[in-house]
C-alpha cells in the first residue's frame, strides 16, 4: 500500500480535471499499475477504484493510461482484489 496518500488530477475525455487519491501500486508480470480512487467518491462506501497502466514519455516521465487489453484489465482486477482480501485477513 502507498505510505501517503498522494492527490492526482486528470484530465477526462471532456477537457475537465478530475482529482484522484492514489490508494496503490501493484506490478503485474513485470508491469506496474496505479489503483486510484475519485476523491468525490471518499464518502460512499462501495467507491468504484479504477486501475491505470504506469509507463514512461518520451522524457522518461510517469505517464498513467488505460489499460486496452480485457485480459489483462482482468488480470490485473484480480490481483488487487487478492491485496484486498489478504488486507482483510
Amino acid at each position: 500500500m502507498v505510505e501517503n496518500e498522494e492527490k492526482i488530477v486528470l484530465i477526462d475525455e471532456d477537457g475537465e480535471e478530475q482529482e484522484f487519491i492514489l490508494i496503490d501500486v501493484i506490478e503485474v508480470d513485470n508491469q506496474e499499475y496505479a489503483i486510484l480512487e475519485p476523491l468525490d467518491n471518499l464518502e460512499e462506501e462501495e467507491a468504484e477504484a479504477i486501475i491505470l497502466k504506469i509507463g514512461k514519455d518520451e522524457n522518461d516521465e510517469d505517464i498513467l493510461y488505460d489499460i486496452e487489453d480485457d485480459e489483462e484489465w482482468e488480470k490485473v482486477a484480480d490481483r488487487w482484489q487478492e491485496l484486498i482480501e489478504q488486507d482483510e485477513e
